[in-house]
């Protein structure tokens, strides 16, 4: 049977990042997408220039209509916006019979705000506990554990304390620490570092995105959560690595990266 994966989260028109990247990702990896729209952006390379956020009541419309029909084996939220709309994919999520990936989409690439701050506390409250895994970067990360996360023992500490939150497994991201690309993997009370070649390039748009959708591509496919990272990382590596070079500015990576390159593992 077809293998199903669902986002939730905002459109980039520029193609990179949101559920474009997600969308892209999951054909790449063999897994039918399905989108849920919460905000809408004016962007490109450059920058952001209008964040416009859907209803609440809308976005469950669209999440009601999709699990109706074709319910997906796993499921990603990106951008959600403001606390309202956090607060409604966070109840809708307790019904969910599948896993679910947060990405605690913060802030663009480009400095743009993504999240209320008022939404915060609700990711944490209403979102974190329905999660399967939560994946923050370096920044995200500090705001979900409070402390300040600047090396690979701090983002231990954090990923202990964003567990505490209530998802089952935390992985936060190092791609902003300098020397090699490490991220840390907190599941079952364990922690794994998956490491990876370091790649000197502006254009890195959407590497969030892609890296969680693709975990959750490996999900829908009924890959064990740290093979699924593995593959994962394997993959957002070679994109960037591969990088089209696109735009004027930060560009996209390439979502026709070979998915092959992180099924390695055994």
């Amino acid at each position: 049977m077809q293998a199903v994966a669902l986002t939730i989260a905002g459109s980039d028109p520029s193609g990179g990042a949101g559920i474009q990247a997600d969308l892209k990702t999951f054909h790449q990896f063999g897994v039918y997408g399905e989108a849920v729209l919460t905000l809408l952006t004016v962007q490109n390379t450059l920058g952001v220039e209008r964040v416009e956020c859907l209803s609440p009541e809308l976005v469950l419309e669209q999440l009601r209509a999709v699990l109706a029909d074709i319910p997906p084996g796993a499921a990603k939220t990106g951008a959600l916006g403001n606390r309202e709309v956090v607060i409604a994919v966070g109840e809708a999520a307790r019904d969910f019979d599948f896993p679910l990936v947060v990405d605690p989409v913060m802030i663009s690439k480009h400095g743009a705000a993504l999240l209320s701050s008022d939404a915060v506390a609700a990711v944490k409250t209403c979102l974190a506990p329905r999660a399967f895994l939560l994946t923050p970067n370096l920044a995200e990360a500090s705001v979900l554990s409070g402390i300040e996360v600047r090396n690979i023992p701090d983002m231990r500490e954090a990923a202990r304390r964003i567990g505490d939150l209530g998802p089952e497994a935390v992985l936060v991201k190092g791609g902003h620490l300098p020397g090699t690309a490490t991220d840390v993997l907190y599941w079952r009370g364990e922690f794994s570092d998956l490491s990876g070649e370091r790649v000197e390039t502006r254009h890195t748009h959407g590497t969030g995105c892609t890296y969680s959708a693709a975990i959750a591509a490996e999900l829908a496919r009924g890959t064990p959560l740290d093979e699924a990272v593995f593959r994962a990382k394997a993959y957002i590596g070679e994109a960037i690595r591969s990088g089209p070079g696109l735009g004027r500015g930060s560009g996209p990576v390439n979502h026709h990266a070979t998915a092959a390159l992180g099924r390695g593992k055994s």
